[in-house]
């Protein structure tokens, strides 16, 4: 299994192409979106690689225009999660068994079809079913799932050369075993990449996968299948299946060849997965690991020397890009009153320049929310601070969902630092300020400390080399990324190894190898050269006289 090593392509991430007016990468994807939007399609399960087809359609829709259809996907049951299990275990032998040079061929090459011929679809998928603008899906459908898949195979081999030392008379080796079972993947809607690479990371490792996307992501979900199978994987290695997550987590979590979850999702599904997984320890013929991020209520701390127009543009950014639907979106942000007139007055100039509507207008910074229930959640939050004594509405607020579900970008200032908008996770284009005094510096950084259940990203805008450090430190636990004079979002693979602790998640690091270590059971081997023939050691001679 880790045998044979030879030079692999060197991993380098994907360049980000712009989409500029006239170039001929925006004329392909203006044309790909038109072709999709014109064609309904119907999308069955993939369950070891046979299309699976049920009597139950759900109608897929962009999240902008509500009446549009895109097609339908087949909605599955709790045999279908079953038969996907049945087709993962029939494929574990084969797929387990072949070398990793073919294992990692096959996703250097899905690779580099999503680079090329499946560009362009895959980017408008995303932006149809996902409400995405061109920038935003090429930055994640297309250049981030790339980057997973040959960057997991450079950390792939990067374990198996790992080593234990050998003394004399001795040859000591390790091999990387996938795990006893199969994977569970269970991936969200706001992340193309992340949805194709939670089932590819364990499967390149060797393991087989059951894969459940977000109901609001089956669309894009899709063609990555088409990828996975035209780049040669083989059938039954991933298997796709539409059900409900209540009915395929009743099957997955109590079947005892269950081996691990890649989860990245919402805090309470990932609490209660991990309470039935306790629940059914001893159901299981290996203790499962698991993997989960969970988002987060991530922050931006400035003090009274940072870049004032770098803060506000920061801000802007990290809370508005993909419509605040970021695990890593900054969510509240603490500045010094001193700063703050001239940062709110920057801030606004900047926002009134933001367009948003449909992603196929490539001028709309900002589109849809991803469906009605976070329409729904979000709107209520911005009514409440309308109406709350201890909040104002300073910018934006404006929601309508009459042709899509549309959240205005939408600021509010805080009079408590423990205001609701400080400590909820929203998930959506809503930014929260709270306006500390300077000389409380230190007591505001204990406040944003304790302040919220999540440690996911957060960042600190100053030009004190002495502040930085002093925040960095008093930050430590408070975010898994932590970014200097930076917005908290856009962790690239390779470079910003992604995840975080307390309340986000288990802080596996996807795309680094730490999470890849995760995936494989090692067997450590010793073989003896010279075998002993006696029991006694040296000691047991007698004294001489």
């Amino acid at each position: 299994m880790s045998k044979g090593f030879f030079n692999v392509p060197v991993a380098k991430n994907e360049p980000v192409l712009t989409y500029a007016p006239g170039t001929p990468e925006r004329k392909e994807l203006q044309a790909k979106i038109a072709e999709l939007r014109s064609t309904e399609v119907e999308l069955p399960m993939i369950i070891g690689g046979n299309e699976v087809y049920t009597d139950r359609k759900e109608r897929m829709f962009p999240p902008h225009e509500i009446e549009h259809t895109l097609g339908y996907y087949n909605q599955g049951v709790a045999s279908h999660v079953e038969m996907a299990i049945d087709a993962a275990l029939e494929a574990k032998e084969k797929w387990a068994n072949l070398s990793w040079q073919h294992r990692a061929s096959i996703f250097l090459k899905a690779a580099d079809l999503l680079a090329g011929p499946y560009r362009a679809k895959i980017n408008a998928a995303t932006m149809l079913g996902q409400s995405k603008n061109a920038f935003q899906s090429e930055i994640d459908a297309a250049c981030e799932l790339a980057d997973f898949f040959r960057f997991g195979v450079q950390e792939m081999t990067n374990i198996y050369k790992i080593q234990p030392e050998s003394a004399r008379g001795m040859w000591n080796y390790s091999e990387y075993r996938p795990l006893e079972g199969f994977i569970y993947a269970l991936t969200p809607f706001n992340f193309t990449s992340i949805a194709g690479n939670l089932p590819a990371a364990p499967a390149l490792m060797g393991n087989v996968v059951v894969w459940k996307p977000s109901k609001t992501a089956i669309y894009s979900a899709g063609v990555i299948m088409e990828v996975f199978k035209e780049a040669g994987l083989p059938d039954g290695v991933i298997n796709l299946v539409f059900a409900s997550g209540p009915v395929a987590a009743d099957v997955v979590l109590t079947h005892a060849d269950f081996a691990g979850i890649h989860f990245t999702g919402s805090t309470g599904v990932f609490q209660s997965i991990w309470k039935k997984i306790g629940d059914n320890i001893y159901k299981y013929k290996t203790y499962p690991r698991i993997v989960g991020e969970t988002g987060g209520k991530d922050f931006i701390f400035a003090d009274n020397t940072a870049d004032k127009r770098g803060l506000a543009i920061a801000m802007l950014r990290g809370a508005f890009e993909y419509q605040g639907q970021k695990c890593s979106a900054a969510s509240r942000v603490y500045i010094p009153e001193s700063i703050w007139p001239e940062v709110k007055e920057i801030f606004g100039k900047e926002l009134a320049t933001v367009k948003m509507g449909p992603p196929e207008d490539f001028t709309n910074f900002v589109n849809a929310v991803i469906d009605e229930a976070s329409f729904d959640k979000l709107k209520g939050f911005i009514d409440r601070a309308r109406e709350d004594e201890d909040a104002e509405v300073i910018f934006g607020g404006n929601c309508d969902k009459s042709v899509g579900y549309f959240i205005e970008p939408t600021v509010i200032q805080a009079k408590k630092a423990d205001y609701e908008t400080m400590q909820e996770e929203l998930f959506g284009p809503v930014l929260t300020i709270y306006v500390y005094e300077d000389e409380k510096m230190d007591e505001t950084l204990d406040i944003l400390d304790a302040t919220s259940i999540y440690a996911l990203t957060g960042a600190v805008f100053s030009q004190d080399r002495y502040s930085i450090e002093k925040i960095t430190k008093r930050l430590e636990h408070a975010a898994g990324n932590f970014y200097i004079n930076d917005k908290p979002t856009g962790a690239v693979v390779g470079q910003q190894p992604f995840g975080g602790a307390r309340g986000s998640g288990t802080d596996d690091k996807a795309g680094a190898i730490f999470n890849f270590l995760r995936w494989t059971s090692i067997r450590t081997i010793k073989e003896t050269f010279v075998i002993p023939q006696q029991y006694t050691y040296p000691n047991f001679q007698p004294d001489e006289d």
